[in-house]
């Protein structure tokens, strides 16, 4: 059964950076295009970035591009999100989602969900 399990998430100040982690296990992590999503309070899941396979294509959502970096480690079967000059629009919890098929912005092309970390930017 694959899982996936976010950490690292925590509260910072604006203008901080922070990296939150996604550790897969059930499965090896090369078998997986990955991304990232976030959630805040009354809104809709959002796209933040994605990742092929070997990790030499990425993805952004205009909203993090500059600040926000995907990467992996297939090796430690981990994701990371690298998130630097941190805005208080950026609270939200964070996903990470695991697709067979495609690195892509769109939920739906994702298999696997983590149950999130909650990252939070005071102003």
């Amino acid at each position: 059964q694959v899982q996936l399990v976010e950490s690292g998430g925590g509260m910072v100040q604006a203008g901080d950076s922070l990296r939150v982690s996604c550790a897969v296990s059930g499965s090896a992590l090369s078998s997986f295009a990955m991304g990232w999503f976030r959630q805040a309070p009354d809104k809709e899941r959002e796209f933040v970035a994605a990742i092929g396979r070997s990790g030499t294509t990425t993805l952004y959502a205009d909203s993090v591009k500059g600040r926000f970096t995907i990467s992996r480690d297939n090796a430690k079967n981990t994701v990371y999100l690298q998130m630097n000059s941190l805005k208080p629009e950026d609270t939200a919890v964070y996903y990470c989602a695991a697709s067979y098929t495609v690195y892509a912005s769109r939920s739906t092309e994702y298999n696997f969900w983590g149950r999130g970390t909650q990252v939070t930017v005071s102003s």
